[in-house]
């Protein structure tokens, strides 16, 4: 197994992609699926920074367009908006929650998904007067403090010390969060967000293979190929500029998922063939060879 990281490569992707997408978007999409809010919510409120918080938990192997509009469709039912109210969290039966979290499918695995949800709330509700604001501001706003403290965060819970923040500290759901508080709740004062590496899924790191930024020889497991992909965004960005400010590597978290989402994903595994290719914008860079994710398993030949 060989694979290789283009800097070059990736650095005259990442112009070309964040530029496009902000401007005329990336397969007629300028958007995510987070970007819409429930009726009634207003942008940057406290029940926004809640609603993104406690969604992206559980955003694991789940459809991301699926998980939002049910998450919408939770917070705009009265009897299941509680969900979103740690304090709530705290008083309601887990029971309850198991099963009101599956009324609008906002669970997909539901004592798992339930287990999550509840867990980081309640945290919320004992540690931070349910306000996630108040752990930024513990964490001084520095990134790299924030994604430490979601790892290692615990409380005790019968004998057993369990984490605050399950999922929530995930490798991908972490920065994740952190990107989505800056680009959707309009938060300004993290610091640091350079230091954070892109949030790999399965789009973002097929989309950084089928443009050859990460190319050659590999057969493993999907999470094995991840840190391929975290290396060659956040040294390809260096230098770069967007919009006066330094380019980071979650600045492309959107470009590339809209860019496999709705283009990489359908190319053939074996061949490379994509039937979006005469209309896509980073046509040039495409590559030819295998590239095939299944079930978390990846055969790359490029």
């Amino acid at each position: 197994m060989e694979l290789i990281i283009d800097i070059e490569r990736g650095r005259k992707v990442a112009e070309l992609l964040y530029s496009r997408f902000t401007e005329v978007g990336i397969h007629g999409q300028k958007g995510m699926p987070e970007d819409t809010l429930p009726a009634g919510m207003v942008k940057g409120s406290i029940e926004h920074i809640k609603f993104i918080t406690l969604t992206v938990s559980i955003d694991y192997q789940r459809e991301a367009p699926a998980l939002w509009n049910a998450s919408r469709r939770t917070f705009e039912d009265p009897d299941t908006r509680y969900l979103f109210d740690p304090r709530a969290l705290h008083e309601t039966p887990f029971t309850k929650i198991v099963i009101d979290m599956q009324k609008h499918k906002l669970s997909k695995k539901p004592k798992k998904d339930a287990n999550i949800w509840r867990t980081i709330g309640v945290s919320f509700y004992k540690k931070w007067n349910g306000n996630p604001i108040n752990f930024l501001e513990d964490c001084n706003w520095d990134a790299p403090t924030i994604l430490k403290r979601l790892k290692e965060d615990i409380h005790q819970n019968n004998d057993r010390w369990i984490a605050d923040f399950p999922y929530l500290r995930g490798d991908k759901i972490g920065p994740l969060w952190l990107r989505m508080l800056r680009d959707n709740v309009g938060i300004t004062q993290i610091r640091n967000l350079g230091k954070v590496p892109i949030p790999v899924d399965i789009h973002v790191a097929r989309a950084t293979l089928a443009t050859g930024v990460v190319r050659g020889l590999f057969r493993g497991r999907l999470t094995e190929l991840y840190k391929y992909v975290r290396k060659a965004w956040f040294e390809s960005v260096k230098g770069l500029t967007v919009k006066n400010k330094p380019m980071i590597a979650l600045d492309l978290d959107e470009p590339l998922w809209n860019l496999s989402k709705y283009g990489c994903s359908r190319r053939e595994k074996t061949t490379g063939f994509c039937p979006v290719y005469s209309k896509c914008v980073a046509q040039k860079f495409c590559i030819k060879g295998k590239i095939s994710i299944e079930n978390n398993k990846v055969d790359v030949q490029t």
